[in-house]
């Protein structure tokens, strides 16, 4: 088993602790996992993206020629992306920023109005985490009960965080 994932959004957006949530539940599910991240130099409203890969073996390289999911949480993450997901891949599209529709036929897509879903999780700044959730729902990687414990020990300087966060979880795993 190897998944190899491109997370790519404005920063700001959470992508980098979206792709750390996913490298901290591979390695609680003793999986072999690496993170790479890449951003600019103003971070918050610049361009952000991370790779993961999660494999039952020794990870070779960080980088990714060909995913098998890329989350796009902004226009312009879809557009710079969208051709580096492999045939029969998952592009999980964040369509509360994203109007456009994916024109390749030979992946799936899931939209997720991630914004408007992370407001009912009582949080607006969890739209991540909504996104998140869909993707466990869509590549059943790791039980849902094993994320949710990474969040719970993730935010534990935090704790006034932990509820929302763990219903836009329940939110986005629920699509």
């Amino acid at each position: 088993m190897e998944q190899r994932i491109i997370i790519a959004g404005f920063g700001g957006q959470g992508v980098l602790s979206l792709g750390q949530f996913i490298a901290y539940a591979a390695i609680a599910d003793d999986k072999e996992v690496s993170w790479l991240p890449s951003y600019g130099p103003e971070m918050r409203g610049g361009t952000s993206n991370c790779s993961v890969v999660v494999s039952d073996t020794q990870v070779a390289s960080p980088i990714i020629a060909k995913a098998d999911c890329l989350i796009a949480m902004n226009r312009p993450s879809l557009f710079k992306f969208e051709d580096r997901v492999r045939a029969g891949g998952v592009i999980i599209v964040n369509s509360s920023l994203i109007p456009d529709k994916v024109t390749r036929t030979d992946v799936t897509v899931l939209y997720v109005d991630a914004n408007a879903l992370a407001l009912q999780s009582g949080n607006a700044k969890t739209a991540n985490i909504v996104v998140l959730g869909a993707y466990l729902k869509a590549s059943k990687l790791f039980p849902l009960s094993l994320v949710k414990e990474v969040v719970e020990h993730k935010f534990a300087a935090k704790p006034k965080v932990i509820p929302a966060n763990l219903a836009a979880l329940d939110i986005g795993y629920s699509l």
